[in-house]
């Protein structure tokens, strides 16, 4: 600035004495007296003003050197301000806008573009496009809060609201601003940054559901601090209402306090060594124990213990969930003791099963040989011969009755029975032997498939007595209609053999029947010499070798039954 100044006033001092030269030399040539005084002058007022001239052009300089410094330094100072914006908008993540209000004119920083995705050119230079994307719901309400700012009713302006993303999502974002007013104190001017809270939101929103859940669940929850190395049993930091309801004790009576205050005597003495074992380790563990209630009144808990860590991994607590078992102890001793009565008293029904059956069998073997005696001699008189006769038939009836009772109380009484392999063509074989005579008798239409090598490990006298009661059934109830039919089949289908047996009689009403149909002494039709045993020892028999029985029938249509064994 210095140099500037002194070629300034140099170029003004050659300047002016060259002009002043000029000048002498054009009045010499009119005045033929030479103005040599006049050009001393003019010589000496050229320099005196040069120098005046050159201390002007210095302050001036001096003064244009401190703005222009100031000027830098404010540049500077500004660029330092943009630089640190810049990194605090990306350190916080926050969308940064500013708002001239009076012309409407809206500014939005990059945040707008990285954070809700859109692109410059579709960025909005007005309010509208700010309200316009604002979720329909938070609209009126964030609207309302800002303008009463503005207009300078309310303090401060902060507000939750959700932002629409250029992908047409919604992100939760907390937005404050700040006014710049003018000298009036009218507002001109607001700036505001937006911060995205979706995040925090949802943790926010999933942690008032937990919340929920552990205020409203019946089960006691209890929190307490991690462990320290002088205690062995943790501080209670936290119950949920659940624990006073369970226990008696309210939340200000335990924080602070171990969970021993409301363990019992046998609690403490039986499970503290495994609690204290189970802490130390850092694991999850469960264990049944008894509580004692406020009011000393006992009580039986399902107890488990979970470990929680922070962020960095480090045990900070331990979650406690109980569960008042109370009721199930009760119910399983009663059940306990339910199944030691049936147990006895199916022990003493079979007991008078046999002892009935065995007394019963002498009388009756002794009135069958009288009987038999009796038909020796000739009896004249119609009506005793009429009533001797009723009583043979009685008395034959009682006789199989009992020998039918004998056979279910061995069936139910041997349930690991002699097993053996059968090949089932050999079974069909005796089976269709003995009933010889039935098939003479009735000639029914028969229609076998069996397999030829299909093996058994079963009971063999099971497996005959369960197709002689299906054959006989079979015949005993056959349609008048038309002829008997009678399937019998018998094929492997993956691990198991089923055994099919199907005839065209005259068949059962499931609908009516499906729950009784092999119930004990259940009667379908009314034949005098139905006694309703039949399929249910069919049934116990099959269950008894491990197999199932499964029964499709239809009125007048027929019966089919499928057992099913394993290989």
């Amino acid at each position: 600035m210095k140099n500037k100044a002194n070629k300034i006033t140099l170029f003004y001092i050659i300047f002016s004495i060259t002009l002043a030269f000029v000048s002498y030399q054009f009045l010499s040539k009119i005045d033929s007296l030479p103005q040599t005084r006049f050009l001393y002058y003019n010589i000496t007022f050229i320099i005196l003003s040069a120098l005046l001239f050159k201390y002007i052009l210095s302050k001036n300089d001096s003064r244009n050197s401190k703005i222009f410094e100031k000027l830098k330094a404010n540049n500077e100072e500004i660029k330092a301000y943009n630089e640190r914006y810049d990194i605090v908008a990306k350190a916080t993540s926050d969308t940064i806008w500013d708002w001239k209000i009076q012309e409407d004119d809206f500014i939005w920083n990059k945040g707008i573009q990285g954070v809700f995705g859109y692109k410059k050119e579709d960025i909005g230079k007005t309010s509208k496009w700010w309200f316009d994307r604002i979720h329909p719901e938070d609209s009126i309400k964030m609207s309302i809060k800002l303008y009463s700012f503005i207009e300078q009713k309310t303090e401060k302006w902060q507000d939750e609201y959700r932002f629409k993303c250029a992908d047409g999502t919604y992100k939760y974002v907390f937005d404050r601003g700040f006014l710049v007013k003018d000298e009036e104190g009218n507002a001109i001017r607001m700036i505001g940054a937006m911060q995205d809270v979706t995040r925090q939101k949802e943790e926010e929103q999933r942690l008032k559901l937990l919340e929920t859940v552990i205020t409203q669940t019946k089960d006691a929850v209890i929190i307490t601090e991690s462990e320290k190395a002088n205690r062995a049993i943790p501080k209670i930091v936290f119950v949920n209402p659940a624990f006073t309801e369970m226990t008696g004790y309210e939340a200000t009576e335990v924080i602070g306090k171990t969970p021993t205050i409301f363990m019992g005597k046998r609690s403490v003495k039986n499970d503290i060594d495994n609690l204290s074992k189970a802490l130390r380790g850092k694991e999850e563990f469960k264990f049944e124990t008894l509580n004692h209630k406020k009011n000393n009144e006992e009580y039986w808990v399902n107890f488990s213990m979970i470990p929680i860590t922070n962020q960095e991994g480090d045990h900070s607590h331990w979650i406690s969930i109980q569960r008042d078992i109370t009721e199930d102890k009760k119910q399983e001793k009663e059940k306990e003791q339910l199944i030691r009565e049936l147990t006895q008293n199916n022990k003493d029904l079979k007991q008078f099963s046999y002892i009935t059956s065995h007394n019963l069998r002498a009388p009756l073997s002794n009135l069958t040989g009288l009987l038999n005696l009796m038909e020796e001699i000739p009896i004249e008189n119609p009506e005793l011969k009429e009533i001797i006769n009723g009583f043979s038939t009685s008395t034959h009836l009682l006789n199989e009755t009992i020998n039918d009772l004998v056979k279910v109380i061995i069936i139910k009484d041997n349930p690991s029975i002699q097993k053996e392999e059968v090949l089932i063509k050999d079974v069909f074989e005796n089976v269709f032997n003995q009933l010889t005579f039935l098939i003479s008798l009735h000639k029914p239409i028969l229609k076998i498939e069996l397999e030829k090598v299909t093996i058994l490990h079963i009971n063999k006298a099971y497996l005959e007595s369960i197709l002689l009661n299906l054959f006989t059934n079979a015949v005993k109830y056959r349609s008048p209609k038309r002829t008997l039919r009678i399937f019998v089949s018998s094929k492997e289908v993956g691990a198991n053999i089923v055994l099919v047996f199907k005839d065209n009689g005259i068949g059962i009403d499931l609908e009516r029947n499906k729950d009784k149909i092999f119930g004990l002494y259940q009667r379908f039709h009314n034949y005098p010499d139905s006694k309703g045993l039949g399929l249910y020892l069919v049934k116990s028999q099959v269950e008894s070798m491990g197999g199932t029985i499964t029964v499709e029938s239809e009125v007048d249509k027929g019966t089919a039954f499928t057992i099913t064994f394993k290989k």
